[in-house]
């Protein structure tokens, strides 16, 4: 029996799967545990459907394959769906096995890895396997900000199934071989009458840079499994701990000279926000997360001094910097997420405001800029912030600032705190006296320089206790460790309450 359940849906199958240049659900489990890690559970279940002919179709596992093992020597609960028997499909029986294995991975407070290859839910079922499907969304649902939950997309996940990963942390998606959507392209055909392939209606880059469902893309099965195992190094195994501590030789004191000048002397000009990242956190530590989706706004995992933090960086390479509505859902998910399991936030401050115009407001630019506001205040793990260059308006306060409950606030010296940038407060505030004067242009220009000088910098903040300290740039990594060793042991609480309401 132990045979058959090892062979999934036969031969044949496992042959077409190879074909398709995809992993079978066992290949794939076997890679991703450390070696003779994996204990499974639940190889003998079978479906219980007798309708259409299933009674003399049973495979052993059922098209599901669940148990757990290790990854680096730390336990973690995985289920891998099998495309070999009855195209992966869910059935009632199958359901129950990742439910159970789930329940069991909330006690034990260790992560949960999904491996998705599916046709969706067993037809044959009908309200049975639907049903399955909410058992399991609820317990995903339960399961948030208890437990880490990664999913990879390997194969087809489509219909009320893309629910699950949905709800998941991390989505990583496998280039050409999988997709996801509600509805496939012939129902988009009857609906909407537009002509689209699965690939640009739901393929991996599709959801990685324009959906932003998708975290990461890999170029293949074992890629995306050796990438789901690096974000693991980084997450610890559920919220009552804290995450990996990695000992390093990159010296905390090292400075970085580089940074002295890497933003320009003109205040319009783009630099690249990676190069400030890179320069400040542990030698080859940052891995970042949603790379194609919102470049405005860089986020993702790094560790200072040996201690894991999530970056949150605008990036003045792209619009700017400026905060919009994708970017600001984008930056509000990873900080709960990381909230939700003690992970420091490093927040790299360079923006000039949200972003103008009717369709931002239009679709709703205050309530997803709210949600990124909320993230923030609602976030009690240390808050480090280093403004580099602007802080304007109401992006200021949305970006970690000290009136958030910013922890360490630090500015560069050139950084320009201010209510606008100063050609826009100038013909504000002193419109008639230009108009009234001789020579307009430079009577602008001295009162854009005195603004300058009085508002757009650090030091008036800094008077006010906004901004703790004003350093420069090359001492940057230097003070952050300091600030992550001093916050180890903070503890913050938000008002007792059964939940808040973010502005979804």
């Amino acid at each position: 029996m132990r045979e058959q359940a090892q062979k999934g849906g036969g031969d044949a199958a496992t042959k077409r799967q190879h074909e398709k240049g995809k992993l079978t659900a066992r290949e794939r489990v076997t890679l991703f545990l450390d070696e003779g890690s994996f204990i499974e559970s639940g190889q003998f279940v079978t479906h219980r459907c007798s309708d259409f002919g299933m009674a003399e179709k049973r495979f052993l596992g059922d098209g599901v394959i669940t148990g757990h093992g290790t990854v680096d020597g730390r336990p973690v609960f995985v289920f891998s769906q099998d495309f070999t028997v009855f195209g992966g499909s869910l059935s009632g029986a199958y359901a129950e096995k990742i439910c159970r294995l789930m329940d069991q991975a909330i006690k034990v407070g260790a992560p949960v890895v999904g491996l998705n290859d599916s046709g969706g839910a067993r037809i044959q079922e009908g309200v049975v396997s639907l049903g399955g499907y909410a058992e399991i969304f609820l317990r995903n649902t339960l399961a948030s900000g208890v437990v880490p939950q990664l999913s990879a997309v390997m194969g087809p996940c489509a219909g009320g199934a893309v629910y699950s990963p949905a709800i998941t942390d991390f989505v990583c998606m496998v280039e050409k071989t999988s997709y996801m959507f509600v509805t496939g392209p012939n129902v988009v055909k009857t609906v909407t009458h537009e002509e689209v392939t699965s690939e640009d209606l739901g393929g991996a880059h599709a959801h990685a840079g324009k959906s932003g469902v998708a975290h990461f893309t890999a170029a293949n099965d074992a890629a995306s499994l050796a990438l789901l195992r690096h974000l693991l190094s980084y997450l610890p195994s559920n919220n009552a701990e804290d995450p990996p501590f990695v000992p390093t030789d990159d010296p905390i004191d090292r400075a970085d000279p580089a940074l002295d000048s890497i933003v320009p002397a003109d205040p319009n000009r783009p630099y690249e926000i990676r190069d400030v990242i890179t320069g400040v956190v542990d030698t080859g530590s940052f891995f970042e997360v949603h790379e194609e989706f919102a470049p405005n706004i860089v986020v993702g995992f790094a560790r200072l001094g040996g201690r894991v933090c999530g970056i949150v960086a605008n990036q003045p390479a792209v619009l700017a910097g400026v905060l919009d509505i994708d970017a600001s859902v984008k930056a509000a998910r990873f900080v709960r997420f990381c909230d939700a399991f003690n992970i420091p936030l490093v927040t790299f401050e360079d923006v000039p405001g949200f972003l103008p115009g009717t369709d931002q407001e239009w679709n709703g630019i205050i309530r997803h800029g709210a949600k990124l506001l909320y993230a923030y205040c609602e976030a009690t793990v240390p808050k480090i912030t280093v403004i580099t260059r602007k802080a304007y308006g109401g992006a200021y306060d949305v970006m970690s600032s000290k009136h958030i409950r910013g922890d360490v606030n630090l500015a560069w010296p050139g950084a320009e705190i201010a209510v606008m940038g100063a050609k826009g407060a100038v013909e504000i505030i002193f419109r008639k006296e230009i108009k009234a004067s001789d020579d307009p242009e430079a009577e602008e220009q001295a009162l854009i320089d005195d603004y300058r000088e009085t508002f757009a910098n650090p030091y008036k903040a800094a008077g006010e206790g906004y901004i703790d300290d004003i350093i420069e740039p090359s001492q940057t990594r230097y003070r952050l460790c300091r600030a992550m060793d001093l916050l180890k042991t903070k503890r913050d609480t938000n008002p007792p309450k059964k939940h808040g309401n973010i502005p979804l």
